[in-house]
């Protein structure tokens, strides 16, 4: 993509010919905004996607809920995740938590209760398998849906809606009775996204997301890679016109 106007250049050859170079749209270096569908956070750190889904859930429901987008309910593996997770303004509804100033929901930790003495004592652990280096939360403060007969309380994360305590990191670790309903927090791999906003397998070509429609790249990690370019030559008999951000080589002509 890049240049529209034709470009004609004069240069000496041999025995003092005049060579005629005729350019037409110099391709130019290409800057993807990719990586994840409409609707989620990017992370590059972890090279992962986030959403919150407001439709009050219990934990295993949700848990359901993110495995049908090839995801699950996030683990974090360092500091700088969750911090960047606590900076996120998310599209909330006021209506879905307790307080207008707290964001409670499901992460993917559960708490396993080993003792009811005089306080409840026990330990987080990873709520499904294949989450490996990811870090456990603090002791948790216990809801109120808890109830006696529970060996196993589901985690959530309380964000605050407060700027100053969001930018601060500010946020609570909550062991709730796994039935409660709650919004909750996906977390999936980073994926191809084309053009068009259509999720896109490993391996497949694809037109990624970006202003240039004539890309043609394929799908390796979750990246754009050996992309090549169709370059198009300027619509004939036509002075002013418009060229279609979503089509390859397809434009509209403005002239009266």
């Amino acid at each position: 993509h890049g240049k529209e106007n034709v470009d004609s250049r004069h240069s000496r050859g041999r025995g003092a010919e005049t060579t005629r170079f005729h350019t037409v749209n110099v391709a130019q270096p290409v800057r993807f905004s990719r990586k994840c569908p409409t609707g989620w956070h990017h992370y590059e750190g972890t090279a992962s996607c986030y959403r919150v889904y407001l439709n009050g859930e219990n934990y295993w429901d949700a848990v359901q809920t993110c495995q049908r987008v090839n995801g699950s309910l996030a683990t974090f593996t360092a500091d700088q995740e969750l911090r960047f997770i606590l900076a996120q303004e998310w599209d909330l509804e006021e209506k879905t938590f307790v307080r207008k100033d707290q964001r409670r929901f499901w992460v993917g930790y559960q708490f396993v209760i080993t003792s009811r003495n005089h306080s409840l004592e026990g330990h987080w652990e990873v709520a499904y398998k294949g989450s490996s280096e990811v870090f456990l939360p603090p002791d948790p403060i216990f809801g109120a849906g808890m109830s006696e007969k529970e060996n196993v309380l589901c985690a959530q994360l309380q964000c605050f809606h407060f700027p100053t305590l969001r930018h601060h990191g500010l946020h609570s670790w909550y062991a709730e009775n796994c039935y409660e309903k709650s919004s909750f927090l996906c977390k999936r791999s980073q994926t191809c996204v084309d053009i068009k906003d259509n999720i896109v397998d490993e391996g497949y070509y694809f037109t990624p997301k970006g202003n240039d429609p004539c890309l043609s790249c394929t799908c390796h990690n979750g990246e754009p890679e050996m992309c090549v370019a169709a370059l198009c030559e300027r619509p004939q008999g036509c002075q002013q016109y418009r060229k279609d951000p979503k089509e390859c080589c397809k434009f509209t002509c403005l002239d009266p």
